[in-house]
């Protein structure tokens, strides 16, 4: 009997692999889900894609499955990282849902000089969402979550190489104007006050970043997001 559960594990997955269950996924398995010895379900652990696991020991403090046939190939998103400074904790969980459902490799919360909830932000639970949100979308591939870092710090050691796509707000109505510049990139998302004018200065002097805007209406910082996303994948990335 197959099942449309999809679980992220942190283990090897192979022909044959078997898979131990913590209690916790024990309890989702068979409490929550009620999935019984013999169930399919489809695993996935970031590295090597998708596969068909069976049930073959169910209890209520632990579990094993056993890994039966590939289903999907590990599927990478473009080279691509969403720099964001965090918000109101739902809406920078919804962020971090949506960037790894529209394709990064990476997501970076990061402190700006208006940011307001950097004191709020726990990694472990925003990487949480992340593997949620690959599990719910098909994805085969989690994207790291950083630790909240401060903008300064991450553009002094900017990687050589990497495009930096920064949606600002003074922009409003002009066109979107992306260079069509291949390989790495990133795009960086401001507060819900918006970039201080040090800050707007020391981007514009960069060689690497790019002012570009979202269109004829500022927009709230998790809808930037979306959008920002949107104009880079269909752009540059793998949507093409």
């Amino acid at each position: 009997m197959a099942s449309k559960v999809r679980l992220y594990v942190d283990h090897p997955l192979g022909e044959g692999q078997s898979v131990p269950l913590s209690r916790e996924q024990a309890h989702y398995l068979f409490g929550v889900m009620r999935l019984t010895e013999g169930t399919v379900l489809s695993l996935i652990n970031g590295v090597d894609g998708e596969w068909d696991a069976e049930i073959v020991k169910a209890g209520k403090k632990g579990g094993i499955l056993l890994c039966t046939n590939q289903t999907r190939p590990l599927q990478m998103p473009p080279d691509l990282w969403l720099l964001f400074a965090p918000i109101r904790k739902e809406r920078t969980a919804f962020i971090v849902e949506k960037a790894v459902e529209m394709g990064v490799s990476r997501v970076c919360p990061v402190q700006t000089d208006f940011t307001q909830s950097a004191n709020r932000i726990r990694q472990d639970k925003l990487q949480a969402h992340a593997v949620e949100a690959a599990e719910q979308c098909g994805g085969t591939f989690v994207p790291p979550v950083d630790d909240l870092a401060k903008l300064d710090r991450l553009l002094a050691d900017w990687p050589s190489g990497r495009q930096l796509m920064f949606c600002d707000e003074i922009l409003i109505g002009d066109p979107v104007g992306l260079p069509q510049i291949a390989g790495p990139w990133a795009i960086l998302i401001g507060p819900e006050g918006g970039f201080s004018q040090a800050e707007r200065d020391r981007l514009r002097a960069l060689p690497f970043a790019h002012p570009v805007s979202l269109g004829p209406r500022i927009l709230r910082a998790d809808t930037a997001a979306v959008a920002a996303l949107t104009v880079w994948q269909q752009a540059l990335g793998d949507w093409a």
